[in-house]
């Protein structure tokens, strides 16, 4: 018996295509790159797309953080179609053809706000060992505008409809303004609202955008990289992630109705999550290092699997499992892909 309704789930960002490829040391350094990071492209990025075409062999994947987790969440949950919504900017050429194609064979309700004025973006993920390290250029993404599609008679009934919202904190970069109006429609309405940390960047040289985000975030997530730089940032001063958790639940926040959840995941470490004033920590399920393919979108796939339970209203113990389920299974595969149908239980 389905219990997630047709558009619960509503995610807004940068739809991206990624290109991932198995690249060298020799690559990241000649660019800049840690081996495990993400970044916004720069002018001296400019070649390395060409470059890494050219040089190693390639795989394209739909990528773009929320809408990676908005698929999983979907994939995860089956039927109906279309529990989960998108809505993010491409461009009028291939690659944007390409996002609508596999967003439309994920079953996932993408509504794409159209401009000629820049290409489809992209994300480099250069891949060594079980690192990855993804240099994103926005190009479309970038250009997403509030008046232009989100305040769309028709697209905010989409948001309306919504019961559930997940948005990366890359979007912070893009559109405060349109995560401003969606956040306060959840907080209003008593409905949840989700944001990821995303990159150790966006805490630091995006902080203030995130703290006027802040006050309306139901279900904060992140991972330890992330975790640590905010506690930084925030002055917390300490670096105990249990502590970083507590602190991070206790902001301030507009809706008094729900009581903030922080959710930071450890890599192969066990997630750990605020409940009520004690902070609890879940075991991830182990993996054999020779079935890792690869560990892009893993991040992304934990928090689609969370949300496919919490969007059925599923405890938030059940949302865990589910989300290191996700990332199990998507750290078996290239990039941010995943098999027919999952075998949750």
């Amino acid at each position: 018996m389905p219990t997630a309704s047709q558009n619960a789930l509503f995610g807004m960002g940068n739809p991206l295509l990624d290109i991932c490829a198995v690249v060298d040391k020799d690559f990241l350094d000649k660019y800049g790159l840690k081996s495990n990071d993400q970044i916004l492209a720069e002018e001296k990025h400019k070649e390395m797309f060409e470059e890494i075409v050219k040089k190693f062999k390639v795989e394209y994947h739909a990528g773009g953080a929320t809408q990676n987790s908005v698929k999983v969440a979907q994939w995860m949950i089956q039927e109906p179609y279309k529990v989960g919504t998108f809505f993010g900017c491409i461009g009028e050429d291939k690659f944007g053809k390409i996002l609508k194609e596999k967003a439309e064979e994920a079953n996932v309700d993408a509504h794409y706000y159209k401009q000629s004025e820049e290409p489809t973006g992209t994300c480099a993920a250069c891949i060594t060992g079980d690192n990855r390290s993804l240099v994103a250029n926005l190009a479309a993404a970038n250009c997403y505008k509030k008046e232009k599609h989100l305040d769309l008679e028709e697209n905010w009934k989409l948001v309306e409809k919504a019961q559930v919202y997940y948005i990366a904190g890359f979007f912070l970069t893009v559109s405060l303004e349109s995560i401003l109006k969606v956040a306060k429609h959840a907080s209003e309405n008593n409905k949840i609202f989700c944001l990821n940390l995303s990159a150790p960047f966006i805490c630091e040289f995006f902080k203030e955008a995130l703290m006027k985000v802040m006050p309306y975030v139901d279900i904060l997530f992140g991972n330890e990289t992330e975790a640590a730089v905010f506690a930084r940032e925030q002055g917390f001063e300490t670096e105990d992630i249990e502590e970083i958790a507590k602190k991070a639940q206790s902001l301030s926040k507009v809706n008094k109705k729900r009581q903030r959840i922080v959710v930071f995941t450890q890599g192969k470490e066990g997630t750990v999550m605020t409940k009520g004033d004690k902070v609890e920590t879940f075991p991830v399920l182990e993996i054999d290092q020779s079935e890792m393919v690869d560990t892009n979108g893993a991040g992304d796939a934990f928090v689609g699997g969370f949300l496919s339970q919490l969007v059925q209203d599923k405890t938030f113990e059940q949302c865990i499992r589910a989300g290191h389920y996700a990332a199990n299974v998507i750290i078996r595969h290239a990039g941010c892909t995943f098999p027919e149908k999952p075998d949750f239980k």
